[in-house]
């Protein structure tokens, strides 16, 4: 329930507090003393959307605070799907600030306006004067067959199973979109991966052929300068060897006068020794470096193949052209095997489509069960608000299994009569806005006694009753809040006489400037506040004495 609402900064209220009792909360005041405007203060920390033209004083920031006992609803699971903190007195807080950014906080922890608004509707039902359309919504007439016929978790189970089966089947179209298209492309991709299989590409096979190529190339240049490399090392009366060797000789003549002598003879053999390899090397390499045209032409053949291939593929790299074989691959793959994906996935949907037809009429069955009692219920509602002639039908047309959609196989309308020997039709054909008012209470009283709603609030849904019809709306509010708390916003006395609690709402206009203020009222002043609602500002001791026994009947 509601326990206290805290408005600072919007319309015409700067600050204002009130705390709200449980059962039967009424409202009242002159029209355009801003009882509204509480209501559209409540409906930001609901999620609604905020305009800073209404805020009271344009250079603050408005802030909009409501606390909510939740302790004895089951919606701790709401709280844990979205990382928030449960407590059994829950704070929901709206700041705007005067460039219009708004931020919004459930037990000061911060959330988006989508959070604050799904929590808001498992906590508060506010209910207009001009709310009463959506009975005609086919949707809201679903809604109430289902909420009598408690089956929230077939319902749950119902439409996770029917989001999957549209998952399945978009998936399917797209599969076969796929595959069709892949069809169509098979010969084409199925000649350009032969041409790339064929080739018989290896991810290091260019660079080698290219360095190979530009030996072949040079070959003659190589081997001139190995060549003579070899000579200046080997061969003639100048070569670095025999100079070597001679040097090597006088220095071994030598040893016997300095040791150091023979170690330097030592190390001019082993340097002799390792040029001698070296030598030998070079002659190697020139004598296997050969000017082979024929291996020239065939690199350049081969090279001429994978270049071609880059050229056509717009690559650069032989990787790159054995990822699109593989790709390529992939694709005639998804030709000769996708249609076992596509069968398993038909497969899966057929089963997901029994299994639609088994809820889709288990839920059919709960609510056609349900019906009558909807029916019967607010008939005698309606009798206990002066319309005993009134009645109410719900026509079922129900689908074969096969035709389920969203909703199962129900299509619910709600037929309505409130005049003796009329026929039934829709209801905005042939109820009048009073009568309406009278059948939504009825129908909110018939949910409200089978769901778990914490308040409800009727903003003059009493409009077009007056009277002992009044006396009646007012009988079936108060029974209405035995079970869950009610808040009131009336202009009629035989209503406000079955408040619990009496709110006040005025204009202060005591200052230059117009406030809208609130004040809970003590006995005394509601018998002269209901007095006021018989008569007019200044009730007579009749008003007064009239009022006394409206309390009295509401007490």
């Amino acid at each position: 329930m509601l326990q206290r609402l805290s408005i600072s900064n919007y319309a015409l209220i700067d600050n204002l507090e009130i705390s709200f009792d449980k059962g039967l909360n009424i409202l009242t005041g002159e029209t355009g003393a801003g009882k509204s405007i509480i209501l559209g203060a409540l409906s930001l920390i609901l999620g609604q959307r905020a305009e800073s033209r209404y805020f009271f004083n344009q250079q603050k920031k408005c802030v909009i605070e409501g606390l909510f006992h939740i302790g004895s609803f089951h919606i701790k699971a709401f709280f844990e799907e979205n990382d928030l903190d449960y407590e059994a007195e829950t704070v929901l807080r709206r700041e705007i600030s005067a460039d219009g950014k708004s931020r919004a906080f459930v037990n000061d922890t911060p959330v988006t306006l989508n959070i604050l608004r799904d929590l808001g509707e498992m906590l508060i039902d506010i209910h207009s004067q001009h709310a009463t359309r959506e009975i005609n919504d086919p949707k809201f007439q679903l809604l109430i067959v289902d909420g009598v016929a408690k089956h929230d978790d077939l319902l749950t189970q119902y439409h996770d199973a029917f989001k999957n089966h549209k998952k399945a089947v978009a998936k399917l179209q797209q599969l076969i979109g796929e595959s069709d298209k892949a069809k169509a492309d098979l010969d084409y991709h199925q000649f350009q991966f032969d041409e790339l299989d064929n080739a018989h590409l290896s991810a290091d096979e260019q660079e080698l052929l290219e360095q190979e190529l530009y030996a072949l190339n040079n070959a003659e240049e190589i081997k001139r300068s190995l060549f003579a490399a070899y000579h200046l090392m080997n061969e003639g009366e100048l070569a670095a060897l025999i100079q070597l060797r001679e040097a090597g000789h006088h220095l071994s003549t030598l040893e016997k006068f300095n040791p150091l002598i023979g170690e330097l003879n030592h190390r001019l053999n082993s340097a002799v020794i390792e040029l001698k390899d070296i030598a030998a090397e070079i002659d190697n390499i020139e004598q296997r470096t050969l000017i082979d045209e024929a291996r020239t032409l065939e690199i350049n053949e081969r090279l001429s193949v994978i270049y071609n291939l880059q050229k056509k593929h717009r690559v650069s790299t032989i990787a790159e052209l054995l990822e699109i074989q593989q790709t390529l691959s992939d694709k005639i793959a998804q030709v000769l095997f996708g249609d076992e994906e596509i069968e398993a996935l038909q497969q899966q949907i057929k089963n997901e489509q029994a299994l639609l037809q088994q809820l889709a009429q288990q839920l059919s069955a709960n609510r056609t069960k349900a019906i009558p009692g909807i029916q019967t219920n607010v008939q005698q509602s309606l009798a206990e608000m002066g319309m005993e002639h009134a009645s109410l039908k719900i026509e079922n047309a129900v689908a074969q299994p096969a035709d389920f959609d969203q909703n199962g196989i129900d299509h619910i309308r709600f037929l309505f009569s409130a005049n003796k020997g009329h026929a039934l039709a829709e209801m905005s054909k042939v109820a009048s806005g009073g009568e309406l008012s009278r059948l939504m209470l009825a129908i909110k009283s018939l949910i409200a006694s089978h769901t778990a709603l914490p308040t409800i609030i009727f903003d003059e849904i009493d409009t077009g009753v007056s009277g002992e019809v009044a006396n009646k709306v007012g009988q079936v509010m108060e029974k209405l809040s035995a079970n869950l708390q009610v808040i009131t916003i009336t202009h009629l006395p035989q209503i406000a006489g079955k408040g619990k609690s009496h709110y006040f709402v005025y204009k202060d206009n005591e200052t230059a400037t117009t406030y809208t203020r609130i004040k809970q009222l003590n006995p005394d002043e509601r018998v002269l506040e209901i007095a006021k609602m018989l008569s007019g500002d200044n009730p007579g001791q009749s008003a007064l004495q009239n009022a006394r026994e409206l309390l009295g009947a509401g007490s």
